[in-house]
Protein backbone atom coordinates (compact mmCIF):
# COMPACT_ATOMS: atom_id res chain seq x y z
CA UNK A 1 0.00 0.00 0.00
CA UNK A 2 2.87 2.06 0.34
CA UNK A 3 3.95 2.62 -2.63
CA UNK A 4 0.94 4.01 -3.78
CA UNK A 5 1.72 6.55 -1.98
CA UNK A 6 4.56 7.90 -4.20
CA UNK A 7 2.41 8.86 -7.10
CA UNK A 8 -0.40 10.23 -4.67
CA UNK A 9 2.09 13.17 -3.59
CA UNK A 10 3.94 13.35 -6.56
CA UNK A 11 0.99 14.77 -7.90
CA UNK A 12 0.30 17.03 -5.54
CA UNK A 13 3.96 18.58 -5.07
CA UNK A 14 4.02 22.37 -4.65
CA UNK A 15 5.52 24.06 -8.16
CA UNK A 16 8.45 25.06 -6.84
CA UNK A 17 9.70 21.27 -6.86
CA UNK A 18 9.91 21.60 -10.91
CA UNK A 19 12.86 23.35 -10.65
CA UNK A 20 14.62 19.95 -9.53
CA UNK A 21 13.96 16.04 -10.10
CA UNK A 22 11.65 14.99 -7.63
CA UNK A 23 13.14 11.82 -6.10
CA UNK A 24 10.52 9.04 -4.85
CA UNK A 25 12.25 8.37 -1.87
CA UNK A 26 12.07 11.47 -0.04
CA UNK A 27 9.26 13.38 -0.21
CA UNK A 28 8.78 16.45 2.32
CA UNK A 29 6.77 18.75 0.94
CA UNK A 30 3.21 19.94 0.85
CA UNK A 31 1.25 22.51 -0.66
CA UNK A 32 -2.95 24.13 -0.34
CA UNK A 33 -1.81 24.38 3.24
CA UNK A 34 -4.87 25.67 5.25
CA UNK A 35 -2.92 26.51 8.62
CA UNK A 36 -0.34 29.12 9.53
CA UNK A 37 2.84 27.59 10.15
CA UNK A 38 4.87 31.21 10.83
CA UNK A 39 5.46 32.42 14.20
CA UNK A 40 7.65 29.72 16.07
CA UNK A 41 10.76 29.25 14.32
CA UNK A 42 14.09 27.68 15.87
CA UNK A 43 11.49 26.47 18.54
CA UNK A 44 11.71 22.23 19.66
CA UNK A 45 8.23 20.44 19.45
CA UNK A 46 8.18 16.63 21.13
CA UNK A 47 6.23 14.33 19.86
CA UNK A 48 5.48 10.98 21.27
CA UNK A 49 3.69 8.30 18.61
CA UNK A 50 3.59 4.49 18.12
CA UNK A 51 6.12 2.52 15.50
CA UNK A 52 5.15 2.71 11.69
CA UNK A 53 2.34 5.27 13.10
CA UNK A 54 3.09 8.49 10.81
CA UNK A 55 4.43 8.29 6.90
CA UNK A 56 7.44 8.76 7.30
CA UNK A 57 9.31 9.39 3.54
CA UNK A 58 10.03 5.66 3.33
CA UNK A 59 9.11 3.54 0.05
CA UNK A 60 8.03 6.91 -1.79
CA UNK A 61 6.08 8.66 1.20
CA UNK A 62 5.94 11.49 2.47
CA UNK A 63 8.77 12.40 5.08
CA UNK A 64 6.08 14.44 7.27
CA UNK A 65 7.96 15.15 9.83
CA UNK A 66 10.74 16.80 7.99
CA UNK A 67 7.59 17.99 5.66
CA UNK A 68 6.16 19.95 9.36
CA UNK A 69 9.88 21.34 9.97
CA UNK A 70 10.49 22.36 6.91
CA UNK A 71 7.22 24.72 6.61
CA UNK A 72 7.49 25.37 10.43
CA UNK A 73 11.02 26.19 10.96
CA UNK A 74 10.23 24.13 14.21
CA UNK A 75 12.54 20.94 15.21
CA UNK A 76 10.69 17.86 15.72
CA UNK A 77 11.94 15.22 18.71
CA UNK A 78 10.08 12.25 17.63
CA UNK A 79 9.90 9.26 19.75
CA UNK A 80 8.33 6.29 18.93
CA UNK A 81 9.80 4.03 20.79
CA UNK A 82 6.83 3.19 23.09
CA UNK A 83 5.50 -0.30 22.78
CA UNK A 84 1.89 -0.01 24.12
CA UNK A 85 -0.24 2.50 26.33
CA UNK A 86 0.59 1.66 29.65
CA UNK A 87 4.33 2.14 28.72
CA UNK A 88 3.51 5.48 27.15
CA UNK A 89 1.33 6.27 30.33
CA UNK A 90 4.56 5.18 32.57
CA UNK A 91 6.82 7.65 30.27
CA UNK A 92 4.32 10.43 30.62
CA UNK A 93 3.98 9.78 34.16
CA UNK A 94 7.65 9.79 35.32
CA UNK A 95 7.73 13.43 34.05
CA UNK A 96 11.19 12.40 32.41
CA UNK A 97 10.25 13.99 29.27
CA UNK A 98 8.41 17.37 28.56
CA UNK A 99 5.77 15.80 25.47
CA UNK A 100 4.10 18.45 23.37
CA UNK A 101 1.82 16.15 21.02
CA UNK A 102 1.48 12.59 22.68
CA UNK A 103 -1.16 10.16 20.72
CA UNK A 104 -2.89 7.51 23.14
CA UNK A 105 -6.04 5.31 22.81
CA UNK A 106 -9.57 6.33 23.99
CA UNK A 107 -9.01 4.43 27.85
CA UNK A 108 -6.06 5.79 28.21
CA UNK A 109 -7.26 9.82 26.98
CA UNK A 110 -9.96 8.80 29.32
CA UNK A 111 -6.99 8.04 32.34
CA UNK A 112 -5.07 10.89 31.53
CA UNK A 113 -8.34 13.41 31.51
CA UNK A 114 -9.05 11.80 34.97
CA UNK A 115 -5.85 12.25 36.23
CA UNK A 116 -5.27 15.82 35.59
CA UNK A 117 -2.83 14.89 33.04
CA UNK A 118 -3.60 16.79 29.83
CA UNK A 119 -4.20 20.42 28.50
CA UNK A 120 -7.07 21.34 26.67
CA UNK A 121 -6.44 22.02 23.07
CA UNK A 122 -7.86 25.04 21.45
CA UNK A 123 -9.37 23.88 18.16
CA UNK A 124 -10.01 27.63 17.36
CA UNK A 125 -6.58 27.53 16.56
CA UNK A 126 -6.82 24.25 14.60
CA UNK A 127 -8.57 25.39 11.56
CA UNK A 128 -8.73 21.82 9.88
CA UNK A 129 -10.28 20.24 12.56
CA UNK A 130 -13.50 20.96 10.46
CA UNK A 131 -12.20 18.17 8.39
CA UNK A 132 -13.28 15.70 11.65
CA UNK A 133 -16.34 13.31 11.36
CA UNK A 134 -18.88 14.08 13.56
CA UNK A 135 -19.56 10.23 14.48
CA UNK A 136 -15.93 10.56 16.01
CA UNK A 137 -16.49 13.61 18.22
CA UNK A 138 -18.18 13.19 21.44
CA UNK A 139 -16.81 10.42 22.40
CA UNK A 140 -17.04 8.38 25.71
CA UNK A 141 -13.74 9.13 26.87
CA UNK A 142 -13.77 12.86 26.00
CA UNK A 143 -17.51 14.06 25.43
CA UNK A 144 -17.00 17.64 25.36
CA UNK A 145 -14.00 17.30 22.15
CA UNK A 146 -11.70 19.58 25.08
CA UNK A 147 -8.90 17.24 25.33
CA UNK A 148 -8.41 15.16 22.24
CA UNK A 149 -8.00 15.55 18.34
CA UNK A 150 -8.95 12.26 16.30
CA UNK A 151 -5.95 10.64 14.39
CA UNK A 152 -6.78 6.85 13.68
CA UNK A 153 -9.12 4.19 14.01
CA UNK A 154 -8.78 0.97 14.43
CA UNK A 155 -10.38 -2.43 15.55
CA UNK A 156 -8.56 -5.80 16.46
CA UNK A 157 -8.79 -8.87 14.23
CA UNK A 158 -6.42 -12.03 13.55
CA UNK A 159 -4.25 -12.64 11.34
CA UNK A 160 -2.80 -15.62 9.81
CA UNK A 161 -1.29 -17.46 7.63
CA UNK A 162 -3.13 -19.36 4.89
CA UNK A 163 -0.28 -21.60 4.25
CA UNK A 164 -0.04 -22.93 7.83
CA UNK A 165 -3.67 -22.63 9.07
CA UNK A 166 -6.04 -25.20 8.18
CA UNK A 167 -9.96 -23.22 6.66
CA UNK A 168 -11.51 -20.02 7.15
CA UNK A 169 -11.12 -19.53 11.21
CA UNK A 170 -13.55 -17.26 12.65
CA UNK A 171 -13.33 -17.31 15.99
CA UNK A 172 -10.95 -16.62 19.29
CA UNK A 173 -10.64 -20.27 19.64
CA UNK A 174 -8.01 -20.45 17.30
CA UNK A 175 -5.46 -18.70 20.14
CA UNK A 176 -6.02 -21.64 21.68
CA UNK A 177 -5.90 -24.52 19.27
CA UNK A 178 -3.11 -27.09 19.74
CA UNK A 179 -2.94 -27.66 16.69
CA UNK A 180 -0.84 -24.44 16.13
CA UNK A 181 1.34 -25.37 19.01
CA UNK A 182 4.09 -23.07 19.23
CA UNK A 183 3.09 -21.31 16.21
CA UNK A 184 0.32 -18.63 18.00
CA UNK A 185 1.42 -14.97 18.54
CA UNK A 186 -0.45 -12.92 21.71
CA UNK A 187 -0.48 -9.60 22.89
CA UNK A 188 1.98 -8.05 25.17
CA UNK A 189 -0.03 -5.64 26.96
CA UNK A 190 -2.62 -6.11 29.65
CA UNK A 191 -5.95 -4.88 28.25
CA UNK A 192 -5.65 -6.45 24.49
CA UNK A 193 -4.09 -9.49 25.87
CA UNK A 194 -7.09 -10.08 28.65
CA UNK A 195 -9.68 -9.03 25.94
CA UNK A 196 -8.85 -11.89 23.57
CA UNK A 197 -9.62 -14.33 26.61
CA UNK A 198 -12.75 -11.94 27.62
CA UNK A 199 -14.50 -12.21 24.24
CA UNK A 200 -13.91 -15.67 24.01
CA UNK A 201 -15.33 -16.28 27.17
CA UNK A 202 -18.45 -13.88 26.17
CA UNK A 203 -17.30 -10.97 28.91
CA UNK A 204 -18.32 -7.25 28.98
CA UNK A 205 -14.36 -6.32 28.56
CA UNK A 206 -15.01 -3.21 30.57
CA UNK A 207 -16.75 -5.62 33.60
CA UNK A 208 -15.68 -5.14 37.28
CA UNK A 209 -15.74 -8.24 38.49
CA UNK A 210 -12.96 -9.66 39.87
CA UNK A 211 -14.45 -13.54 39.25
CA UNK A 212 -14.76 -13.03 35.94
CA UNK A 213 -11.29 -11.64 35.60
CA UNK A 214 -10.32 -14.70 37.50
CA UNK A 215 -11.79 -16.85 34.83
CA UNK A 216 -9.93 -14.63 32.35
CA UNK A 217 -6.73 -15.22 33.33
CA UNK A 218 -7.33 -18.74 33.93
CA UNK A 219 -7.68 -19.09 30.49
CA UNK A 220 -4.87 -16.89 29.26
CA UNK A 221 -2.89 -19.38 31.92
CA UNK A 222 -4.44 -21.86 29.87
CA UNK A 223 -2.96 -20.82 26.38
CA UNK A 224 0.56 -20.05 27.72
CA UNK A 225 2.32 -23.71 27.02
CA UNK A 226 1.15 -23.64 23.57
CA UNK A 227 2.33 -20.04 22.96
CA UNK A 228 5.23 -18.53 20.48
CA UNK A 229 5.42 -15.70 22.40
CA UNK A 230 3.47 -12.58 23.40
CA UNK A 231 4.71 -9.92 20.86
CA UNK A 232 3.83 -6.02 19.87
CA UNK A 233 5.63 -4.39 17.26
CA UNK A 234 7.81 -8.25 16.93
CA UNK A 235 4.21 -9.57 14.93
CA UNK A 236 5.45 -7.77 12.08
CA UNK A 237 8.82 -10.23 11.77
CA UNK A 238 7.18 -12.98 12.68
CA UNK A 239 4.14 -12.61 10.52
CA UNK A 240 6.09 -11.11 7.71
CA UNK A 241 8.36 -13.88 7.45
CA UNK A 242 5.99 -17.18 8.11
CA UNK A 243 7.59 -17.61 11.38
CA UNK A 244 4.21 -17.86 13.27
CA UNK A 245 0.63 -18.99 11.91
CA UNK A 246 -1.11 -16.43 14.00
CA UNK A 247 -1.41 -13.72 15.80
CA UNK A 248 -4.00 -10.97 16.94
CA UNK A 249 -3.24 -8.02 15.68
CA UNK A 250 -4.71 -4.33 14.84
CA UNK A 251 -6.60 -4.22 11.36
CA UNK A 252 -4.59 -1.31 9.76
CA UNK A 253 -1.13 -3.26 10.51
CA UNK A 254 -2.01 -6.25 8.49
CA UNK A 255 -2.29 -4.50 5.37
CA UNK A 256 1.55 -3.67 5.56
CA UNK A 257 2.19 -7.04 6.38
CA UNK A 258 0.45 -7.97 3.63
CA UNK A 259 2.62 -6.06 1.74
CA UNK A 260 5.16 -8.28 2.65
CA UNK A 261 3.79 -11.41 2.39
CA UNK A 262 0.91 -12.26 0.31
CA UNK A 263 -0.08 -15.67 2.15
CA UNK A 264 -1.50 -13.68 5.01
CA UNK A 265 -5.18 -13.14 5.88
CA UNK A 266 -7.89 -11.33 8.19
CA UNK A 267 -10.74 -12.03 9.80
CA UNK A 268 -12.74 -10.20 13.12
CA UNK A 269 -13.79 -13.09 15.60
CA UNK A 270 -17.51 -13.63 15.82
CA UNK A 271 -17.55 -13.19 19.40
CA UNK A 272 -16.27 -9.55 18.68
CA UNK A 273 -13.63 -7.42 19.71
CA UNK A 274 -12.65 -4.07 20.05
CA UNK A 275 -12.64 -1.19 18.24
CA UNK A 276 -10.55 1.88 19.52
CA UNK A 277 -9.62 6.08 18.35
CA UNK A 278 -6.23 6.60 18.70
CA UNK A 279 -6.29 10.51 19.44
CA UNK A 280 -3.38 13.63 19.41
CA UNK A 281 -3.59 15.40 23.10
CA UNK A 282 -1.21 18.00 24.54
CA UNK A 283 0.20 17.06 27.96
CA UNK A 284 0.42 19.07 31.03
CA UNK A 285 3.97 18.26 30.11
CA UNK A 286 4.33 20.31 27.32
CA UNK A 287 6.99 23.55 26.73
CA UNK A 288 5.39 24.25 23.78
CA UNK A 289 1.67 24.42 23.31
CA UNK A 290 1.63 26.77 20.45
CA UNK A 291 3.92 24.46 18.30
CA UNK A 292 1.98 21.53 19.97
CA UNK A 293 -1.61 23.06 17.88
CA UNK A 294 0.35 23.60 14.69
CA UNK A 295 2.00 20.11 14.50
CA UNK A 296 -1.88 19.22 15.21
CA UNK A 297 -3.29 21.18 12.47
CA UNK A 298 -0.45 20.11 10.41
CA UNK A 299 -1.83 16.37 10.52
CA UNK A 300 -4.81 17.60 10.03
CA UNK A 301 -3.91 18.99 6.34
CA UNK A 302 -5.78 16.88 3.70
CA UNK A 303 -2.32 16.02 1.72
CA UNK A 304 -0.87 15.16 5.30
CA UNK A 305 -3.86 13.28 6.45
CA UNK A 306 -3.78 11.10 3.06
CA UNK A 307 -0.50 10.63 3.23
CA UNK A 308 -0.75 9.05 7.00
CA UNK A 309 -3.41 7.32 5.70
CA UNK A 310 -2.30 5.28 3.02
CA UNK A 311 0.93 4.71 4.46
CA UNK A 312 0.07 3.23 8.08
CA UNK A 313 -3.15 1.53 6.37
CA UNK A 314 -5.42 2.75 9.59
CA UNK A 315 -9.47 4.02 9.27
CA UNK A 316 -9.25 7.49 8.97
CA UNK A 317 -11.44 9.89 10.80
CA UNK A 318 -10.58 12.28 8.45
CA UNK A 319 -13.39 13.45 5.58
CA UNK A 320 -10.56 15.00 3.04
CA UNK A 321 -9.55 11.52 3.35
CA UNK A 322 -12.30 9.38 3.10
CA UNK A 323 -13.58 11.56 0.10
CA UNK A 324 -10.29 12.00 -1.84
CA UNK A 325 -10.50 10.12 -5.09
CA UNK A 326 -6.81 9.20 -4.69
CA UNK A 327 -7.62 6.89 -1.49
CA UNK A 328 -6.83 3.65 -2.24
CA UNK A 329 -8.32 1.83 0.93
CA UNK A 330 -11.71 3.79 0.73
CA UNK A 331 -13.73 0.76 -0.25
CA UNK A 332 -12.17 -2.06 1.61
CA UNK A 333 -14.42 -3.88 4.01
CA UNK A 334 -11.44 -4.46 6.47
CA UNK A 335 -11.27 -0.87 7.73
CA UNK A 336 -14.38 0.10 6.59
CA UNK A 337 -17.32 -2.37 7.02
CA UNK A 338 -20.85 -1.98 5.66
CA UNK A 339 -23.50 -3.70 7.69
CA UNK A 340 -23.00 -6.89 6.10
CA UNK A 341 -19.38 -7.22 7.54
CA UNK A 342 -19.61 -4.85 10.22
CA UNK A 343 -18.27 -7.48 13.63
CA UNK A 344 -19.43 -6.21 17.11
CA UNK A 345 -17.51 -4.39 18.76
CA UNK A 346 -16.88 -3.25 22.56
CA UNK A 347 -14.23 0.70 23.37
CA UNK A 348 -12.11 -0.09 26.26
CA UNK A 349 -12.76 2.24 29.12
CA UNK A 350 -10.53 3.37 31.73
CA UNK A 351 -11.56 0.72 35.02
CA UNK A 352 -11.78 2.69 38.53
CA UNK A 353 -8.30 1.81 40.35
CA UNK A 354 -9.21 -0.89 42.52
CA UNK A 355 -10.00 -3.23 39.19
CA UNK A 356 -7.17 -1.74 37.04
CA UNK A 357 -4.62 -2.76 39.91
CA UNK A 358 -6.24 -6.20 40.37
CA UNK A 359 -6.01 -6.97 36.61
CA UNK A 360 -2.27 -5.78 36.18
CA UNK A 361 -1.30 -8.34 38.95
CA UNK A 362 -2.93 -10.86 37.68
CA UNK A 363 -1.21 -10.41 34.33
CA UNK A 364 1.96 -10.27 35.73
CA UNK A 365 1.40 -13.98 36.93
CA UNK A 366 0.11 -14.55 33.37
CA UNK A 367 3.59 -13.48 32.11
CA UNK A 368 5.74 -14.61 34.76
Amino acid sequence: MKKIVCMVIAVALIFTLAAFPVSCSRLDTVENLEGDYTGLEGTTLYVMNWGEYISDGSEGSLDVVKAFEKVSGIRVIYDDSTPSNEAMYAKLKSGAVAVDVVIPSDYMIQRMINEDMLQTVDTSKIPNYKYILDDYKNLYFDPQNQYSVPYTIGMVGIIYNTTLVEGTPDSWDILWNEAYRNNILSFNNPRDGFATAQFLLGQDINNTDKALWDAAADKLKEQTPILQGRVMDEVFNKMEGGNAAVAPYYAGDFFLMKDVNEDLDFFYPKEGTNIFVDSMCIPKSASNYEGALMFINFMLEVEVALANAEYISYASPHTGVRNHEDYSLKDSQILYPDEAHKPRTQYYHDLDPEIRAYYEKLWEEIIR
